[in-house]
């Protein structure tokens, strides 16, 4: 089956996808205070890749292969699974709210800090599972989606590593634990979709792989809503959110023409 042989290639998109929080933390090496119009201007962009891809290509897909109700039922299911992982993150430590990249980070509450930096890691891990199936499955699929998923996902992960990474830092003085445990939530991007395609491998099948990408399309129609915009919006830079959405859809949409 040629989908088999997309394996790897959407293993690697998965693993780059995935530890793109490492750049987060390198930039945070650096920059301590990271401007909040970039951090505006590229959640925005992911946020406009992600929806126009979802509406434009993974779902219609979905819709002409299997039929309407099977392609919205595994739409749906993709949004239920993964408001169910962000319901069973506590909100404190949710990476929706990014408390590392806040401004008003006291260095000297350093069990607080060690604690929210663990505690977001280990909730970006988990909420990065879902994320490392949606670019596996897409980059299955087609690989040529797969490209654009994971530079969608890669974008908005590094301010998640950035997050991680100050309070660990001013917790522990230590950019290399920093680092280190912001890299280790990225991880679990491949280990998600491995754990994906192991569980689908016995089923795995042209309808199952096209019901994946409407599932796919749902889970990031949901970050896309939930995470990404409100988040972008959070730093106060509207005009700046919108015109990375419309550009992102711009990028994807001649990306596809061109493709």
């Amino acid at each position: 089956m040629e989908v088999i042989g997309n394996v790897g290639f959407a293993l690697l998109l998965t693993v780059i996808a995935g530890l793109s929080t490492g750049i987060g933390s390198s930039i945070a090496y650096f920059i301590k205070r990271p401007k909040t119009i970039y951090l505006s201007f590229s959640l925005g962009l992911s946020a406009g890749v992600m929806i126009y891809v979802s509406f434009v290509e993974l779902l219609p897909q979905a819709l002409d292969n299997i039929g309407e109700l099977l392609a919205v039922t595994a739409f749906f299911l993709g949004i239920f699974f993964i408001s169910i992982i962000d319901m069973v993150i506590p909100e404190k430590e949710n990476p929706h709210s990014f408390s590392g990249l806040s401004e008003n980070i006291d260095p000297r509450n350093k069990k607080d800090l060690m604690r929210t930096g663990l505690f977001t890691a280990l909730a970006i891990g988990i909420h990065n599972f879902p994320e490392g199936l949606a670019t596996f499955g897409t980059a299955l699929g087609d690989p040529k989606l797969g490209i654009v998923i994971a530079i969608a996902i890669a974008i908005h992960n590094i301010p998640e590593g950035i997050s991680v990474s100050i309070p660990i830092f001013y917790a522990t003085n230590s950019k290399n634990k920093a680092f280190l445990y912001s890299f280790l939530s990225g991880v679990a991007e491949p280990i998600g979709a491995l754990i994906g395609f192991l569980i689908l491998l016995p089923f795995l099948s042209s309808a199952v792989l096209v019901s994946l990408m409407a599932f796919v399309a749902g889970i990031m129609v949901y970050i896309s809503i939930d995470e990404l915009l409100p988040m972008a919006h959070q730093y106060g830079h509207s005009h700046t959110v919108i015109i990375g959405v419309i550009l992102g859809m711009m990028l994807m949409a001649f990306s596809i023409i061109i493709l």
